[in-house]
């Protein structure tokens, strides 16, 4: 069974065979399905939005339409790849099962993405934790996309499951930014491994390493410079990190972690296929999905990058930073136009 068709019963309790209100499946979780809701209020009512005046201009499926079609996808930060792949799909649809009115055409559209988003979403999307000790996370990203507030809520939320967490203030060139993991450490209780500002970042991540082997702690996160790529030095010091990592645990870091900024589009595409030429970038965060009507950038990393998106920020709060689930980002992207489809 697709995604589509998984998601197509929770509309309608049982397969093909709608009912007039619209029920979510029993073994949901209700409560994280609303935060999906709510977070992607604004990327689901934009795209719906789009959708339907599409629809709603078009009496049959011409040269127009796709035009129109592929104009709206792109726009919404669905990336080339897919915009073709869907486009190409009605085409196909189009000629071979004689795909002609707009409900049809409606139908085809909103199934093929849904697939997408399952076909792009790997099952490599929770935390690949180190089952004989440490698990090390090493943070990337640019200056102003969140990371040191991901960070704090992700130590946060493991700290509630019970693990005891070590942050490591590896960006030791911004100014202000040890102090600022050190005021969410504080918040979280979680203990900040530092040193001053303008100190080697490889020496405070070994240093951390230790601390945390000593102390025993499950999973030590670690924050590094925001860094762009012509900046060579900068990168330079992050494959020093890496090594020191590597010599104390061999198969460390278990995680190397890109935050992106979600409301920044095309933009956070961009920066992902730089980091990933020169780090082995194990998932993407998305953070301040709530905050754009980009969504869609979801099913671009995935078809242009193949990289998993682990965690999404869908709010403000400690607890807003979520675990990537693909049926619930599609229920709470597409939750209008799959009604429509019924």
């Amino acid at each position: 069974m697709g995604l589509f068709d998984k998601i197509k019963k929770a509309f309608t309790g049982v397969e093909d065979k709608p009912v007039e209100k619209v029920e979510k499946t029993e073994e949901a979780n209700l409560g994280e399905i609303d935060k999906y809701e709510k977070g992607l209020e604004k990327s689901r009512s934009s795209f719906s939005r789009k959708m339907n005046e599409l629809f709603a201009n078009f009496r049959y499926i011409d040269e127009d339409f796709f035009e129109d079609l592929e104009d709206i996808l792109i726009e919404s930060d669905v990336g080339f790849e897919a915009t073709m792949e869907i486009s190409d799909k009605l085409r196909y649809e189009a000629q071979v099962n004689n795909v002609k009115s707009m409900k049809d055409a409606e139908r085809v559209i909103v199934e093929t993405m849904v697939d997408m988003y399952g076909e792009v979403s790997p099952d490599s999307e929770s935390i690949h934790f180190n089952k004989d000790g440490l698990t090390i996370i090493l943070f990337v990203g640019v200056n102003g996309v969140g990371k040191t507030t991901t960070i704090a809520k992700m130590a946060h939320q493991f700290k509630e499951e019970g693990k005891k967490v070590l942050l490591v203030a590896g960006d030791t060139f911004r100014a202000g930014a040890i102090e600022q993991l050190k005021v969410w450490g504080s918040r979280v209780g979680a203990e900040v491994v530092s040193t001053k500002q303008g100190g080697d970042p490889a020496a405070v991540v070994f240093d951390g390493i230790k601390q945390a082997q000593d102390q025993q702690a499950d999973v030590l996160f670690i924050d590094t410079a925001g860094r762009l790529q012509n900046k060579k030095n900068l990168m330079n010091e992050l494959d020093k990190m890496k090594r020191v990592i590597t010599r104390e645990i061999p198969d460390a870091p278990h995680e190397v972690l890109l935050v992106l900024d979600a409301t920044t589009g095309q933009n956070a595409l961009n920066q992902a296929k730089q980091f990933r030429e020169t780090t082995n970038v194990t998932g993407i965060v998305l953070t301040k999905l709530d905050g754009t009507a980009k969504g869609g950038i979801v099913l671009a990393i995935g078809k242009e990058l193949g990289i998993p998106v682990k965690f999404v920020g869908l709010g403000e709060t400690m607890n807003d930073l979520r675990p990537f689930n693909t049926e619930k980002f599609v229920y709470g992207l597409f939750s209008e136009l799959i009604r429509d489809t019924l």
